[in-house]
């Protein structure tokens, strides 16, 4: 059962969200926000960048860069640029990239299901973003940005939807760079807020697509909060944070690549050779070629793109970890082959995700930064939510979730 509530977001006034939207925080550095906010004080890279305030070269960690987000949010909340809504209602948000939409329900999500696994995971999360965001929840007792999570289908959640997203949106606009579609809707009707608060209730699980370091941060701060209140009750609004819920059948994963330094010592001969190993290996010529079908992966190598197929008996079907693509091959081409035991610190290795697709991989390649690149077949949302069921983990950079969530659309304050 899948605990959520209505909430009072936080909006930029419809003629200023163009000015305010952003892109999140985690897909691109400091210069790329100073750049992006430019002569722009409405940017909500002040709060979520709020580096880009200082000097060059200053570091996003600096305790100075956290109180600046704090002071930012306040000015902007004075001048009027977010205005906090009057009532507790719920919102929709659609997304359209390449001419397919989602449409997500903005949330505020249970602290205490994601301590109980109601709201599942599936990566690892590291303690030093975690505290990261921590941090920046903390000074600004609010979720800036929202997380990203799926539920299961549900045919009454999306009339509902259906019914609000044939009106005039609350926001429409086409966001810069990605060209990406953006609506939103609010849901202030009490009947529609009670059942979609209902329809959630019946859900045994919701799963993080994407966001894990966010989800942490704000539900450990929940908790925090509640540990520090002498009076708390289990109502207060710090027990909840933002999410935008999406059904996962409308959700888009892209492949998510890796490119290699070094053959470890080997040739390409006999790199190719050592694959043939535990694949069938194909050389498809100097044409970009990408993975068709589960287990099969494309390598580029030497000017040419090779397809290699993981033989049988190199996977088992049965356990949802071994059956991924990504861990056939860490285990059977990074580790076995080239030495690479730790995706997550081993320095040889760097990946490659969403939207820049094989041309990235190439020219990473051929401009002698990477020796070999490594194209994945996209993991499905199913794959994902079998192995958040099983209580497992996925291995590292295995999952690119595009488009990305703007950020600026809503705000949720913990108190």
């Amino acid at each position: 059962m899948a605990v959520i509530k209505p909430f009072k977001g936080i909006r930029p006034p419809k003629n200023l969200v163009e000015k305010v939207e952003s892109r999140p925080y985690d897909v691109l550095d400091s210069e790329e926000a100073r750049a992006e906010a430019g002569d722009n004080e409405m940017s909500l890279y002040h709060i979520i960048k709020p580096e880009i305030d200082f000097p060059v070269g200053t570091s996003e960690y600096d305790p100075r860069v956290y109180e600046k987000a704090a002071e930012n949010f306040k000015k902007f909340q004075d001048n009027g640029w977010l205005v906090q809504d009057e009532k507790e209602q719920y919102y929709i948000y659609a997304q359209t990239m390449n001419g397919k939409t989602q449409y997500g329900l903005v949330i505020g999500a249970y602290v205490n299901d994601y301590m109980t696994n109601v709201i599942k995971k599936h990566e690892l999360t590291r303690r030093d973003k975690e505290e990261d965001r921590m941090k920046h929840v903390r000074v600004n007792n609010a979720n800036i940005e929202p997380v990203f999570f799926a539920y299961p289908d549900n045919k009454v959640l999306d009339e509902l939807v259906k019914k609000y997203t044939q009106t005039t949106p609350e926001y429409d606009f086409i966001a810069p760079i990605d060209g990406f579609g953006h609506k939103f809707w609010i849901i202030s009707d009490d009947a529609d807020i009670k059942t979609v608060t209902k329809e959630f209730a019946d859900m045994p699980s919701l799963y993080i697509a994407d966001g894990h370091h966010r989800s942490a941060a704000a539900a450990l701060v929940g908790a925090e909060k509640a540990k520090q209140n002498p009076n708390h009750k289990g109502d207060e609004e710090y027990n909840y944070f933002m999410a935008v819920a999406f059904p996962a059948s409308q959700l888009t994963i892209l492949d998510y690549n890796r490119v290699v330094k070094d053959l470890n010592g080997l040739s390409s001969e006999q790199f190719l050779e050592a694959l043939k190993k535990n694949f069938e290996v194909e050389k498809k010529g100097e044409a970009e070629y990408k993975p068709q079908q589960l287990h099969e992966f494309s390598l580029y190598l030497d000017n040419n793109w090779y397809s290699l197929k993981a033989k049988e008996g190199t996977y088992d079907n049965n356990d949802p970890i071994g059956v991924l693509d990504v861990d056939i091959s860490s285990r059977l081409i990074l580790d076995e082959i080239l030495g690479i035991k730790d995706l997550r610190s081993d320095k040889r290795i760097d990946f490659v995700g969403g939207l820049r697709g094989l041309k990235e991989l190439k020219r990473r390649v051929d401009n002698g930064e990477m020796r070999t690149a490594l194209a994945l077949y996209p993991v499905s949302m199913q794959q994902i939510m079998d192995i958040a069921d099983s209580g497992k983990i996925m291995p590292p950079k295995a999952t690119w979730f595009e488009p990305k969530l703007r950020s600026g659309l809503i705000i949720h304050k913990l108190s």
